[in-house]
């Protein structure tokens, strides 16, 4: 089911000032308090779904009052925007010192698929949650909706740029083809299709990558 609209969308006045960015929707600055509720949120988002969730269970949850959520806020909508693009922001900084360890592009490649599983083994055991929401919401004029498809649009460049020096004149199709074999993965993971989804992912892109670079190589 998607909407445009989450539940208790409706801006209040006297909410906190927001920040726009050129590259997405606007972000609110978090207080503390903020930080608390924003937590207490992304728990229920994840767990229960984020049309399941309304603002009061969000608030009692948090321990504050339904008018703080606003305050703070503004609207549900943006507290799905948070909750994601601080999901986001978390999966960058847990994948870079991984990006980072890895000496090679090809290391780099297969290091993104482990980060992605122990990942979704600590923090993700229900399965991607841009996946989750996108299930949600679909609407290109949500708020959220620039989070979920910026996320998956950031993982296809990055897979795209580490293949590029194995294989520059075919970087653009593996990058989509290594992308496909993540994202499959994840999914599979989320709904347990099957034991070690994001290993299996892993050895195929392997096998793919030694393929490319044997092409690169003779060419």
């Amino acid at each position: 089911m998607s909407t445009s609209k989450t539940q208790g969308a409706s801006r209040t006045p006297g909410a906190s000032s927001t920040s726009t960015t050129s590259n997405g929707p606007r972000r609110v600055p978090l207080t503390p308090g903020a930080r608390r509720a924003l937590e207490a949120a992304g728990r229920l988002f994840y767990d229960r779904g984020i049309h399941a969730v309304g603002v009061d269970l969000i608030a009692a949850e948090a321990g504050v009052t339904k008018k703080t959520l606003y305050d703070r806020f503004g609207s549900k909508d943006q507290i799905v925007v948070e909750y994601l693009a601080d999901r986001d922001e978390r999966w960058r900084a847990f994948l870079a010192p991984r990006l980072d360890a890895a000496h090679t592009p090809h290391d780099r490649v297969l290091a993104v698929f482990e980060a992605s599983r122990d990942w979704m083994d600590a923090c993700s055991p229900r399965g991607c949650s841009m996946v989750n929401a996108h299930a949600e919401i679909d609407d290109t004029s949500h708020p959220a909706y620039a989070i979920i498809t910026g996320q998956k649009q950031w993982m296809l460049t990055l897979f795209t740029d580490l293949v590029r020096p194995l294989a520059p004149a075919s970087a653009d199709s593996l990058g989509r083809t290594l992308m496909l074999l993540h994202e499959g993965a994840l999914v599979a993971h989320g709904l347990r299709i099957f034991p070690g989804a994001l290993d299996h992912a892993r050895e195929q892109a392997a096998a793919l990558l030694t393929t490319a670079e044997g092409s690169h190589a003779s060419g």
